[in-house]
């Protein structure tokens, strides 16, 4: 991902109990490669901050590189033997592999597709926190801009539109999320809630939101909604109990309501998407 630029020089890579989580490995095994990449010249280790990209491309030179390649093939073809494999379909599995190393060169550019912009930067959030990769966000009526990247993650109601209009060379991934499911316990467990308030950055991004919280919390009480307008919040802040805001006014809704009062609306992906993507962008 470093290689093929879906992490850029100076990004924060995850934590390692958060990539282990998403890798369904050891925090120590994650620690360890981050090490090694260290070492290698790719990361650089910054207080406060963790493993930062550093360059992407190793440091290692041309003999050290084969040195090492080396003693990775060896290690494989000796775990294929034993697994009873002879020349002849070890040879096959390497071509077949060989194959796939086009996917990467071909997939540098990402981008998540929403309901709006503001819509689509929250599930191109889900993906990078619980998947690793990053995207950029459009509106869905934004297909011009597309074309111009080698993934899409689409939700499922413009997944069949952009196939039927994208280009062939695109990988379409359809997305399945919801709303996250500790953000909605923590909804409800708010004792005696009678109005809820919802804060957005772009106003078209308010009825796919409400819809989705009507759906997800049977709320029984008002929802009153708006969008930000300059550095002032809708009025209607001050007479919610509670109010729920998007990652794209976040900054605003912080700074002028304390915690107890706020709620960072975010997604979470379904299992089977999020398999998916590291399956098409990571496996390969």
């Amino acid at each position: 991902m470093i290689a093929t630029k879906q992490f850029q020089v100076g990004d924060v890579l995850p934590s390692t109990r958060e990539l282990g989580k998403q890798l369904e490995t050891s925090f120590h095994t994650v620690r360890k490669a981050y090490h090694q990449l260290a070492e290698e010249g790719l990361l650089r280790s910054e207080r406060g901050r963790g493993f930062v990209v550093n360059r992407q491309t190793t440091s290692l030179d041309k003999s050290e590189r084969l040195d090492k390649g080396a003693q990775l093939i060896r290690d494989v073809l000796e775990e294929l033997v034993g697994y009873g494999l002879d020349d002849e379909e070890v040879e096959a599995l390497f071509q077949e592999q060989l194959n796939f190393i086009e996917w990467p060169e071909r997939v540098q550019s990402c981008a998540s597709v929403g309901h709006t912009r503001e819509h689509g930067r929250m599930i191109a959030d889900a993906i990078k926190e619980q998947v690793g990769v990053k995207s950029k966000f459009l509106a869905a009526s934004e297909r011009n801009k597309s074309v111009g990247f080698d993934a899409l993650f689409l939700p499922i109601n413009y997944y069949n539109k952009f196939r039927s209009s994208g280009e062939s060379t695109q990988l379409l991934l359809p997305v399945l999320y919801s709303l996250d499911s500790e953000l909605l316990l923590a909804i409800i467990e708010r004792a005696e809630l009678d109005t809820l308030g919802l804060v957005t950055s772009d106003e078209s991004s308010i009825p796919y939101l409400i819809e989705e919280l009507k759906l997800s919390l049977k709320f029984q009480g008002s929802i009153m909604a708006g969008s930000i307008y300059g550095k002032s919040l809708p009025l209607f802040v001050r007479e919610s109990d509670l109010v729920l805001y998007t990652p794209d006014s976040a900054g605003l809704v912080e700074r002028q309501l304390p915690e107890d009062r706020r709620l960072k609306l975010r997604y979470q992906l379904d299992p089977y998407s999020a398999d998916l993507i590291r399956a098409e962008l990571w496996d390969q």
